[in-house]
């Protein structure tokens, strides 16, 4: 099979790409290089420089003419969105619009998106979310998730081109930016390692789905062939608060740091957790990593990550 992976240098494509790799399919990944590395494209993989909003993207779908297009390239800091909506809805809209338009005239058999469970829900009702659970996203980052997943519902009706979104829970992992918004597994992890004191915003009670990025690969694999025409949670239906994950990893670093507070971040969701048994029923999927294992083999990554730019 021919799979295009956009975003396929940044922490979760790339190890999408890699599975896509080792199962035999030929790999392209479209990637601008803003936050991936070209390190992280697997060898095997062709590799494209360009935007998804650029006649590059366009071009690459005409000629490698995948029969399923993988989206993760996205702007993906949250508060960025905040500040800056209609840059987040050029990136995150207009570029998968564009990618959506080169697809139906390039004959896509499906196109697969890296969408978002807790961005897309907002503020839950009720706990875990279900698939049911009301649309109601609180930032332009969601909104942008929400409105994709509804373009390729119409392209789906409209053309015949077969879709499957799959909303994340919080995804962490080898590769994962310290440096991001997004990342606080692998911020927690670096500062941890270096002795550099790790903050904890607000009181750290607000919960989050933390699920393995190994995990997430697995999905991506499964929604080759399944889960056509759907939004499906990736997640691990379970709840943990930022101050549990500070003191699991300051357990597994070693490290003595005393658990230290700061501000609340403005608009900050409180509680995120969703439900898996429809990813169950339709992709056979089921996370098997344990987030204690999770935690360890990500810190041992970091650690030997800074090791080795040590050299």
């Amino acid at each position: 099979m021919r799979v295009m992976v956009t975003g396929g240098a940044g922490f979760i494509a790339s190890q999408v790409a890699q599975a896509y790799v080792d199962a035999g399919h030929e790999v392209l990944v479209l990637d601008n290089l803003s936050s991936g590395k070209k390190e992280n494209v697997p060898e095997g993989a062709r590799f494209v420089f360009g935007d998804i909003q650029s006649d590059t993207a366009v071009e690459a779908v005409r000629t490698f003419r995948p029969e399923v297009v993988n989206h993760h390239a996205a702007q993906i800091n949250v508060r960025k969105s905040v500040e800056d909506p209609v840059f987040d809805a050029q990136v995150n809209v207009l570029g998968s619009l564009n990618l959506l338009e080169a697809a139906r005239k390039n004959g896509v058999r499906k196109f697969i998106f890296a969408s978002s469970g807790g961005a897309g829900y907002g503020e839950q009702e009720y706990f875990p979310a279900d698939e049911k659970h009301p649309l109601r996203p609180v930032s332009p980052y969601g909104v942008a998730k929400v409105c994709v997943e509804n373009y390729m519902h119409y392209y789906k009706v409209q053309y015949g081109l077969e879709y499957t979104a799959l909303r994340y829970a919080n995804v962490y992992g080898p590769r994962q930016d310290p440096h991001g918004e997004a990342g606080v597994v692998a911020i927690f992890c670096t500062r941890l390692i270096k002795g550099q004191t790790a903050i904890i915003n607000g009181d750290g009670g607000q919960t989050r789905d933390y699920v393995y990025v190994g995990d997430v690969v697995r999905a991506n694999v499964e929604a080759l062939t399944r889960g056509d025409g759907l939004g499906i949670n990736v997640g691990t239906a379970l709840e943990t608060d930022v101050n549990e994950l500070f003191r699991k990893l300051r357990d597994l670093s070693g490290s003595r740091q005393e658990e230290i507070h700061g501000p609340g971040m403005p608009g900050e969701q409180r509680r995120s957790v969703i439900d898996n048994r429809l990813a169950y029923d339709e992709l056979g999927w089921y996370p098997n990593m344990l987030l204690d294992d999770g935690l360890a083999l990500t810190l041992a990554h970091f650690r030997d990550k800074l090791k080795n730019a040590k050299r």
